[in-house]
């Protein structure tokens, strides 16, 4: 049972608002804590140890794993292969997104239709979107392949072709992760008001213009925050690629996420230790893309 006094310190503290909004977020600050500080943490540690996945005969290493990085081509290869996902993915995304949102921006039936067809691929599992391309795709039975072949042009081998698997991943991706973006920039574009539109039609200002001079730099908070988020997925790119290429054909898909898994949890010797230490690589790749585009954005947003 609660005492009175007990009770009483209680009301004190939740009588002032800093305490009191303490007391409401502490879940979500120990979900945070358990969640994502801890195994954070785990990882740097596990990275400056020699450890398998069993956790036996645990070594301290300090740096070598990181030194065994520099020489490791496959590890270079994997970013090459993460750098181009993101640098193909991520302004094609944006870029589609934008034109998209401008079209369906009206709120008429039909375009608040063409909103939610957007945004159903997103709403699905990534790993199932995966599984239902890697159908669509296959040289023999998959959809697509057979219009081409209907069409006199060679069946093409879009997940098993070096030069094609990760263009179809990409593509792929965009198709899934674009509808997001469009609500984004869509809400983005309501919030403009429509003064400004005016006042650029009365001094003859077309479409084109008005959305170069008027809407994009209106929406830099909506393009930076979307800028980011979708950088930040394309970096960590795993489920496409795991259910329809596992990496292959000749590592030209396998990304920093993936050699990750293959090194710690799915290919002896399972050395958890240096792919932890991968890990911490691409965390520090992950913040530093982030906080160059947040002090990019950052000072568009106050040049306006």
């Amino acid at each position: 049972m609660m005492t009175n006094q007990t009770r009483k310190r209680m009301l004190q503290m939740l009588s002032k608002p800093e305490r009191a909004a303490y007391l409401f977020i502490s879940p979500a600050l120990i979900i945070l804590l358990v969640f994502t500080v801890v195994p954070l943490l785990a990882t740097l540690a596990i990275s400056t140890l020699r450890l398998d996945i069993f956790l036996k005969g645990a070594t301290f290493v300090g740096l070598e794993q990181f030194e065994k990085l520099l020489s490791d081509d496959r590890f270079w290869n994997a970013l090459k292969n993460t750098v181009y996902f993101t640098a193909v993915e991520v302004p094609l995304q944006i870029v589609l997104s934008l034109l998209a949102a401008v079209y369906v921006a009206k709120n008429t039936r039909f375009r608040k239709l063409l909103r939610s067809a957007y945004f159903l691929p997103y709403i699905c599992s990534f790993t199932a979107i995966g599984i239902v391309w890697s159908f669509l795709l296959d040289p023999q039975t998959g959809l697509y392949p057979h219009y081409l072949h209907e069409l006199g042009l060679p069946r093409l081998e879009f997940l098993r072709d070096p030069d094609l698997a990760m263009p179809s991943i990409v593509l792929m991706s965009l198709w899934r992760n674009f509808g997001y973006t469009t609500i984004i920039l869509v809400a983005g574009l309501q919030s403009i008001p429509d003064s400004y539109y005016e006042a650029a039609e009365l001094d003859g200002a077309g479409k084109v213009k008005k959305l170069l001079h008027i809407s994009v730099p209106m929406l830099m908070p909506a393009l930076g925050f979307s800028f980011v988020i979708t950088t930040i997925q394309a970096l960590q790119v795993f489920d496409p690629i795991f259910v329809t290429t596992q990496g292959g054909p000749l590592n030209r898909t396998e990304t920093v996420v993936l050699y990750i898994y293959n090194t710690g949890f799915k290919s002896a010797p399972f050395d958890l230790g240096y792919a932890s230490a991968v890990s911490v690589v691409l965390l520090v790749l992950v913040m530093a893309a982030t906080l160059t585009m947040n002090a990019y954005f950052n000072r568009k947003e106050s040049s306006l």
